[in-house]
């Protein structure tokens, strides 16, 4: 094996990692004949969190609930409904954090503020951490 051959063998590997494929769970059996209509269930299945899954949309996942909320999705438009309209139904249903993207409010202030927290307890850590090496250092300085 060539180094050239190894070196683009791991480029490639690396991009499958780095950039994996976008697959759509949904079955061909839920897509509407109204390409509308099933454009529109895809665009709001896609800022609709999978409750099962957690990271994933609705459209993404392949969990049975996820699917019942892409059924409930497309009912919803079939009977009218605006994309606003099923947002807040699905809303009503399962509360903020079936949103990909929940509002910031009272509630929901954790969701946001939540990683900048952890983040700012371990920037204090490390810094404490390195504080006390550096008072050990001194202290095994001045004892010798």
């Amino acid at each position: 094996m060539t180094p050239a051959f190894f070196r683009s063998s791991c480029l490639v590997i690396a991009l499958l990692i780095l950039f994996p494929f976008n697959t759509n769970a949904v079955d061909p059996s839920e897509i509407l004949g109204n390409a509308t209509l099933e454009k529109r269930a895809r665009h709001i299945s896609k800022d609709l969190r999978c409750l099962v899954c957690q990271n994933q949309s609705i459209d993404d996942s392949d969990a049975p609930l996820a699917r019942d909320l892409r059924l409930l999705v497309r009912e919803r438009l079939i009977q009218g409904d605006t994309d606003n309209e099923v947002f807040d139904y699905v809303v009503s249903r399962y509360g903020d954090f079936v949103l990909l993207r929940p509002p910031v409010k009272a509630v929901t202030a954790i969701l946001w503020l939540g990683p900048a927290i952890f983040v700012l307890i371990g920037f204090i850590g490390l810094l404490r951490y390195f504080r006390r090496q550096s008072k050990d250092e001194n202290a095994e300085d001045q004892n010798t």
